[in-house]
């Protein structure tokens, strides 16, 4: 007696998502000729395209490419009606339409097409629905944290590049890290040296002892300032003038900013604090809370990669070797994946190694023991 396995045909959707409109081809099993439909980026459209879906009473894989938060609102409606959704590949969809049309050319039609052969192929991807998973709180954090880190370290270089130069040069020697931020409300209580010697010695102390913060030395720091100051190159600006007017602008942002970052890390804490996940990520040397949210935020839940190795890939952290007939070249990591995450982990790897005891110092060492002054072996390792 022989068993036999029958597989259920499949109803395969192919999306091309856009900003307004997004075009949807229907392969019907058994059917050569594909069904189109136009659907509108609203609700009435979206419920309309579900009910057609269902009307069919087949199972139900759906296919798109990722574009920009576009696809967002109308696969999470999806997902909740019960289809299965599946996330195609940018590149692999541009590849595979040069291979299939022979040209670069793209529009929405064609795209669906493509996205509907990659379906019946089988070259998707899992989607990861951040809403429906519950880390749509974490990511938009660690997005929001990104954005208020950068715009703060653009601003930075701003003020090293072009405020202090200006009007006062030797300043940049007392600025120390860029989480605290007295040096910015110092600047902006005194963002030109002649503004400091002209108020003499122990009047600019006593003015400037609560603007420092907490200091070891604080009244070294602030003598050693003011030294500075009265031997500045410092432009004679004056202290209405519409320069230190934009300056202090540029300082007020700064100090904004360094709030915004704070509330968010705090935020951040205070959200995952009895996570699992976060504690074990946490207890890594090299991994803080901000990387530990950024891991969380980009990968979603670890435990749905079975291997190692699969993390690896979704990183972009896979070996990849370019190789035609005897030529073999160098292994490299691919750097196909998500950038955020491997950019994460690039980072907690060089804090980790910078740490006195650890595993990863450990093999850190072992790995360029061979050559420790070679930069290439050392950024490798």
């Amino acid at each position: 007696m022989t068993a036999t396995h029958s597989i259920a045909p499949t109803l395969l959707v192919a999306i091309d998502i856009s900003k307004h409109r997004h075009a949807v081809l229907i392969g019907i099993p058994d059917k050569t000729r594909r069904r189109r439909l136009t659907i509108m980026n609203t609700l009435e459209d979206f419920q309309r395209l579900s009910a057609v879906l269902s009307s069919y009473n087949l199972p139900v894989r759906i296919g798109f490419e990722a574009t920009g938060n576009y696809h967002r609102t109308l696969v999470h409606h999806l997902g909740h009606a019960g289809f299965d959704l599946k996330l195609v590949p940018s590149v692999g969809l541009a590849r595979t339409r040069e291979a299939l049309h022979n040209s670069w050319d793209k529009n929405d039609p064609k795209d669906a097409q493509v996205i509907l052969h990659m379906l019946e192929i089988g070259a998707v991807q899992f989607f990861h629905d951040p809403l429906a998973a519950g880390t749509a709180d974490i990511q938009e954090l660690s997005k929001n944290h990104e954005i208020v880190s950068r715009s703060k370290t653009e601003l930075w270089h701003r003020i090293l590049t072009h405020y202090l130069p200006l009007y006062f040069p030797e300043a940049e020697r007392f600025h120390r890290s860029s989480r605290t931020d007295w040096f910015l409300a110092f600047l902006e209580k005194y963002p030109s040296p002649h503004m400091i010697s002209a108020i003499g010695r122990e009047a600019f102390i006593a003015n400037a002892w609560e603007v420092v913060g907490r200091k070891v030395s604080k009244e070294q720091l602030l003598s050693d300032v003011y030294a500075t100051a009265v031997s500045s190159v410092g432009l004679p600006i004056h202290p209405d003038s519409d320069a230190v007017r934009m300056f202090r602008l540029v300082l007020a942002e700064g100090c904004s900013l360094i709030r915004q970052r704070d509330v968010i890390e705090a935020r951040a804490v205070e959200l995952l604090a009895d996570l699992p996940d976060y504690q074990l990520l946490t207890s890594i040397p090299g991994i803080g809370p901000i990387n530990a949210m950024t891991i969380l935020a980009e990968a979603g839940d670890l435990r749905r990669f079975q291997h190692h190795r699969q993390f690896l890939k979704f990183c972009g952290m896979d070996l990849a070797t370019v190789q035609s007939g005897m030529f073999r070249g160098q292994s490299r990591i691919s750097k196909y994946g998500n950038a955020r995450l491997r950019r994460t982990l690039w980072m907690a790897g060089q804090t980790a190694v910078l740490k006195r005891t650890n595993s990863f110092r450990d093999k850190f060492e072992r790995y360029i023991s061979k050559d420790r002054h070679n930069a290439h072996l050392r950024r490798k390792a």
